[in-house]
């Protein structure tokens, strides 16, 4: 990979969605503990987007708070007085403790300061989820409705699917929504593809390994729905060179026939830098054009137009059925995304193949800019973030919420000290494992 070869305009699109979408999720985050914090009279020191180790890029102080932006765009925080936070300020903890300290304040109290970013995102994603329901309604292709059958990877065909299956169950269970079956077989260990191959009925085993082979390969789509090649929608590069237009079918490409659009992909990456013979129809005529593939391809594109070929099931919500539709959605991610932690720990998957830092996330928005999927990824990270944060881990504040709710279970309050070395294990843990994640993004970029 070189500098040159990256596309700077779709990175930048990217870059721009990626802060918007956190600056979002954190600025509403540090909210959830700014505002209990003050309801219960505790002074607010700093309230910040972004780190600013050294330097802020913006500061003002009103009242007793400073209100600013870092530089470093990896969260936010609020600096609360006589907290042990990422901060690390001993010097104040060394002091007799103030009415306006969060130390001061009854256990209970505390507790809801620390717990309040997590329910802050868990409330955000719902309302997000909601209201896109509310605005774009959902629709999907019914997994018994894929005419053509699926398109398959070369892991799927490894354990004996094929072009053109139906799948009509897994384990004996119908999966409604075709694109949850991908996630079905990586998060819920499931044993058998139920299929349809040629109007017989016929069970292919899911062997053990299966799901850490989709995840370290990055083939979440192993299986996809078949469409037909109905003809080029668009020509860059090399097809512009070639003549090839807008409105041409490719009906082979070196004597295999390619009525699907996933068999001419196939071939076309079989035979990159080769070259290549096309049969093309343009409109009542048949070319023939010998060509030889570059690195990228071919250069055309082609988007599928799925309504026409497939009965598309649409569902609209009016804003009151988008609420507890929008609630489901929430749990059903929250649920999703919990497995894949469980996941991420078990024997099956590698965690250098699952782990991902901010470039990952980032690379995940569209390259171009599309409020829709836009609100979605923001919806899905705050729920992410409501998750992670409640994990009982020193530095999160699932961890502070631990030792307090230990402290109403037993009457006995940490001690300052024990609570300064948690934090820091904590810290150097959530340090080490963001260092590991972003070495590991960018091994695989220039990799």
């Amino acid at each position: 990979m070189t500098l040159l070869a990256i596309e700077w305009g779709a990175v930048a699109v990217k870059a721009g969605q990626f802060i918007l979408s956190f600056s979002i999720i954190v600025v509403l985050h540090e909210m959830g503990h700014f505002l209990p914090a003050r309801w219960f009279k505790c002074r607010v020191e700093k309230f910040y987007l972004f780190f600013n180790p050294w330097f802020s890029l913006f500061k003002k102080k009103i009242g007793e708070t400073e209100y600013g932006i870092g530089w470093v765009p990896f969260g936010g925080y609020v600096k609360i007085s006589g907290m042990v936070d990422e901060s690390m300020d001993k010097e104040q903890l060394k002091q007799p403790p103030q009415p306006w300290e969060f130390r001061s304040k009854p256990a209970w109290q505390r507790l809801i300061i620390m717990v309040g970013g997590v329910v802050v995102n868990l409330i955000l994603g719902f309302f997000i989820y909601a209201m896109m329901l509310w605005q774009w309604g959902d629709s999907y292709i019914p997994s018994n409705k894929v005419t053509y059958g699926i398109a398959t990877d070369s892991l799927a065909r490894s354990i004996g699917l094929r072009d053109g299956d139906i799948i009509t169950g897994l384990d004996g269970q119908y999966i409604d929504k075709f694109s949850k079956i991908p996630l079905e077989v990586i998060l819920r260990d499931r044993k058998t593809f139920n299929v349809n191959r040629d109007g017989q009925q016929i069970d292919i085993a899911i062997p053990d390994d299966f799901a850490g082979k989709l995840i370290s390969h990055k083939a979440v789509r192993f299986i996809s729905v078949r469409v037909p090649f109905d003809g080029v929608d668009s020509v860059y590069g090399l097809a512009q060179k070639a003549d090839i237009r807008v409105g041409d079918k490719i009906i082979s490409v070196n004597g295999i026939e390619t009525p699907f659009f996933n068999t001419f992909q196939e071939e076309i990456v079989r035979n990159r830098e080769k070259n290549v013979d096309l049969v093309i129809v343009r409109g009542a005529d048949t070319l023939h054009k010998s060509v030889v593939l570059g690195k990228e391809g071919l250069g055309v594109k082609y988007d599928p137009p799925v309504e026409k070929y497939f009965d598309v099931k649409k569902l609209s919500y009016s804003f009151l059925s988008a609420i507890p539709a929008g609630f489901n959605k929430s749990v059903e991610t929250l649920e999703s995304y919990w497995l894949q932690l469980k996941l991420l720990f078990s024997k099956k998957v590698k965690t250098s193949d699952s782990l991902g830092s901010v470039l990952t996330i980032g690379s995940m928005f569209s390259s171009k800019w599309d409020w829709e999927s836009f609100w979605g990824l923001t919806a899905f990270f705050s729920l992410v973030l409501a998750l992670m944060n409640i994990l009982p881990i020193p530095g999160l504040d699932g961890g502070h919420a631990l030792f307090t709710i230990y402290e109403i279970v037993t009457g006995r309050k940490p001690s300052d000290k024990f609570m300064e070395y948690a934090q820091m294990i904590g810290m150097i843990l959530l340090l080490g494992i963001m260092a590991y994640a972003l070495g590991l993004d960018i091994f695989r970029l220039f990799k």
